[in-house]
């Protein structure tokens, strides 16, 4: 397939200099989709469906729930998160070349999980940001960068603000990936507005959220996409129908200036698989 005929379904401009970036919510590879994987021998298998369309994306960006942990207990339960080396390559595969590593399960293992994990996705050429690091990419002569904050046992501080600027100063596009909110509510709350227009004014062009499980809406603050919970990407919460319920946000720039937005639903049909909902 051509990449002007895989963004055509996303009515995308097929112009060469256009880059496309996808943002995607939680990706946990642990637990039962990794069960699943060592069932299947299939290591690859969670972003399968959507690997046709990342791959020919120019950029793909995702928030890590869990750390890539040598020797990773198999479980179908609890809630501390690893996940095997193998599946790196569930990302690899698929197109997936930039993750956020700040959020609540990261941490589950401790520093040495932390550390596998990041030596683990630098080894696989997959770029990380979170705990204070920003990371960019070029496209196109196109400068993205990229941060990662978790504001759940965290507030906003004065300091994130001015990382934001101070990150904008050097490329044109900077996303920011957010781990924020209330588990399983359809809403934002005041207080992810608030941050969210803090964020804007520093000097974020996107923000990518995530965490609650559960999809949320996508707002413009000053001409710039906020999507306040992409939802689940890659999970096993099967035992609800907006668990299993995603979204992507889908962002075309041309010459470095946003000029398409697409929400793209998707749906967790089988165990950490997602696809297209439409």
């Amino acid at each position: 397939m051509s990449k002007n005929t895989a963004l055509s379904r996303f009515n995308l401009s097929p112009l060469k200099k256009d880059v496309v970036l996808i943002v995607g919510g939680d990706v946990m590879l642990g637990r039962s989709v990794l069960t699943k994987a060592d069932r299947l021998k299939d290591y690859s298998y969670p972003l399968s469906n959507l690997a046709s369309t990342f791959i020919l994306a120019d950029i793909v960006f995702v928030n890590l729930e869990a750390p890539l942990y040598d020797n990773c207990p198999r479980t179908d339960s609890g809630m501390v998160f690893c996940t095997d080396y193998k599946m790196v390559e569930g990302l690899t595969s698929s197109g997936v070349n930039v993750v956020s590593l700040a959020n609540n399960h990261i941490a589950n293992y401790g520093q040495e999980g932390i550390s596998q994990t990041q030596k683990l996705l630098i080894e696989n050429e997959v770029v990380w940001t979170g705990m204070g690091k920003f990371a960019r990419l070029e496209v196109e002569g196109v400068k993205f960068g990229f941060l990662g904050f978790d504001l759940l046992t965290n507030k906003l501080t004065d300091l994130d603000l001015k990382l934001i600027t101070s990150s904008k100063e050097s490329v044109d596009v900077l996303v920011v990936g957010v781990h924020w909110g209330a588990e399983y509510q359809e809403k934002p709350s005041d207080r992810q507005k608030e941050w969210a227009k803090q964020m804007v004014e520093a000097g974020a062009d996107v923000i990518a959220g995530h965490h609650p499980h559960w999809v949320q809406n996508m707002e413009y603050i000053d001409g710039k996409p906020v999507f306040y919970s992409l939802g689940n990407l890659v999970f096993d919460q099967m035992w609800s129908e907006e668990t299993k319920k995603g979204e992507l946000g889908i962002l075309t720039y041309s010459s470095g200036k946003l000029v398409k937005v697409e929400e793209k639903k998707i749906y967790i049909k089988e165990i950490g698989t997602p696809e297209f909902a439409d």
